[in-house]
């Protein structure tokens, strides 16, 4: 599928099928790393502003801290371009997927599924993966690659937080347990399940809690 996504025009794939089109072309894995990093920051760009936009009513600091996340992740897109540009590559090279779009689209009724699938599910993920691709980039001698992904790291630790401060927030609001709906939620939208190794320390800093990590546990394949 295509879609235009800023001046680029990308071939949309499920996220598997993007992930195994990464790992047949081992020639290519630094780069596709960088592309997919990209991919990653410029939807988060989208998502930031389309929570401010959509979901009306809510406290001042709830907009201060989006608008806050999306300068940052478009300054993680810039960082990532320019970087793929040394490489000879452009955003829109390679194919791409659209899974935190699909599931915005999923939510976009609800803030609160908002919250929990997004940031502190699909966002968080990136937590996850941020070693292990840091690894691949400077195991092909790309210094730099490493350098962005640290700044990268940290910046989204703070964004995930945000996620989880507002989902909390939002749970105490509406009088539900945290735990109990977010499973409800991740059911009812089709969530993605969890999958190891998991970056602990991390998702600590972005705060979540023991028995929301000790639930990785039980709920991941």
């Amino acid at each position: 599928m295509l879609r235009r996504v800023g001046d680029c025009l990308l071939v949309l794939a499920s996220v598997t099928v993007a992930e195994r089109l990464l790992l047949r072309t081992p020639s290519n894995v630094r780069i596709c790393q960088l592309h997919l990093g990209i991919l990653s920051n410029v939807k988060p760009i989208d998502l930031a502003l389309d929570i401010v936009w959509r979901f009306p009513g809510q406290p001042d600091d709830f907009y201060r801290q989006w608008w806050g996340v999306a300068r940052e992740e478009a300054l993680h897109f810039e960082l990532l371009r320019d970087h793929l540009a040394t490489l000879d590559h452009a955003y829109g090279d390679f194919d791409a997927h659209d899974g935190l779009w699909q599931m915005a689209q999923r939510t976009q009724h609800d803030l609160l599924a908002r919250l929990a699938l997004v940031p502190r599910t699909l966002e968080a993920r990136g937590l996850d993966a941020s070693p292990a691709v840091k690894a691949k980039l400077l195991a092909a001698g790309d210094a730099r690659g490493g350098e962005i992904l640290d700044i990268i790291l940290r910046d989204e630790i703070g964004h995930v937080a945000v996620g989880n401060h507002w989902y909390r927030w939002l749970c105490a609001m509406r009088r539900v347990d945290p735990l109990a709906t977010y499973a409800e939620l991740a059911a009812r939208h089709g969530a993605p399940r969890p999958r190891g190794p998991f970056n602990l320390k991390a998702r600590r800093a972005a705060g979540f809690d023991e028995a929301e990590l000790a639930a990785l546990g039980t709920i991941a394949p």
